[in-house]
C-alpha cells in the first residue's frame, strides 16, 4: 500500500517522524509508544501532534492520535473511544429490539462491542459472532449460547475471518444481523475497509431474517475501498442523528428503515 499521507514541508522534522511511525503502525498508535519510539517526553509527543491536527493530518483521541482520513480503519480500542455517548445511545435502540431468546449475528465493529454490553441483561440469546470482545460480553451469562466463528484471530480487532469463519457462519440461520460499516455514501451505500469483512457481512445478511445497519452520524458521508454490497438488501439503519438529505434519499431509494436513537422514534422511509 502506498504512503497514506505526508508531512507539509515546512512541519518540522519530528512531525515527520510521528507521521512515519503512524504509518508504519496502520494509521494509529498511542501517545506513550510514540514518545518511546522517538526518545522524547510524551508533552513533546502531545505539542507536536496539535501542530498536525492543526495542518490536517492527524484526529487526537484519548490517549492516542491517528491519521485523518486514513484508508486503513483504526484499531478497535481506538474506535471505541470515538463518538462513545453516540455508539451507547444506538446500542442501547438495538438493545431495546432484540427480545429475549432472539437468534442474532453480531460483527466486529465497534458499535457492536457497546450493543453486545447492551445485550447483557438479555437471557437465552443465541449469538452468532466472529468478534472476541462480544463473545466476551454475552457467553456464560443469563443461559445465552454463544457460536464463534473460527479462524486466525486478527490482531487489530479479535475479530476472526477468512475462508474458515464463512464456512462456519453458513450453518446458521438467525432472526437479525447486525452490521457495523466503515462509511455511509449517499452514492455507495454501506461500506467497510477490509474484503475478507465485506464479504463476511454479506454472507451473514444472507442468513437472516431482519438486517440491521448500525453506523454513528461521523460515518455520513465518508468513503471506503469496499461496498458491502446492494444496499437493498438491507431492512433498517440504526444511527444517532438525521443524515443528510442526500443518504436520506439513499436509504428511501432502497427501502431502508431509518431509526434515530436520539429521537427515541421511527423515521418511516
Amino acid at each position: 500500500m502506498s504512503e497514506i499521507v505526508q508531512a507539509p514541508l515546512h512541519s518540522n522534522h519530528r512531525e515527520r517522524e510521528i507521521l512515519e511511525e503512524l504509518r508504519l503502525a496502520g494509521g494509529a498508535s498511542r501517545i506513550q509508544f510514540l514518545a518511546e519510539r522517538l526518545a522524547v517526553s510524551e508533552e513533546t509527543i502531545r505539542r507536536n501532534i496539535r501542530s498536525l491536527e492543526a495542518n490536517g493530518l492527524v484526529t487526537k483521541v484519548h490517549g492516542g492520535v491517528h491519521i485523518k482520513d486514513s484508508i486503513i480503519e483504526q484499531p478497535l480500542h481506538f474506535r471505541m473511544n470515538e463518538n462513545a455517548e453516540a455508539k451507547r445511545m444506538i446500542a442501547a435502540r438495538v438493545a431495546a429490539m432484540i427480545q429475549n431468546g432472539d437468534t442474532l449475528f453480531l460483527d466486529i465493529g465497534s458499535t457492536t462491542a457497546f450493543i453486545a454490553v447492551a445485550l447483557q441483561k438479555h437471557q437465552n440469546l443465541f449469538i452468532v459472532t466472529n468478534a472476541v470482545s462480544v463473545a466476551h460480553a454475552l457467553a456464560t451469562r443469563n443461559g445465552n449460547r454463544v457460536f464463534f466463528a473460527g479462524g486466525e484471530l486478527r490482531g487489530h480487532d479479535g475479530g476472526a475471518f477468512g475462508m474458515e469463519a464463512t464456512n462456519f457462519l453458513r450453518r446458521f440461520n438467525v432472526r437479525h444481523a447486525v452490521l457495523s460499516v466503515g462509511a455511509v455514501n449517499a452514492v455507495s451505500g454501506f461500506m467497510l475497509h477490509d474484503l475478507e469483512e465485506a464479504e463476511y457481512s454479506r454472507e451473514a445478511a444472507r442468513r437472516a431474517e431482519n438486517r440491521i445497519i448500525v453506523a454513528d452520524s461521523a460515518k455520513f458521508g465518508r468513503s471506503a475501498p469496499i461496498v458491502i454490497d446492494d444496499p437493498a438488501i438491507y431492512d433498517m439503519m440504526v444511527t444517532d442523528d438525521v443524515p443528510p438529505a442526500d443518504i436520506r434519499a439513499m436509504l428511501d431509494r432502497n427501502e431502508i428503515d431509518l431509526v434515530v436513537a436520539s429521537q427515541r422514534r421511527m423515521e418511516q422511509r
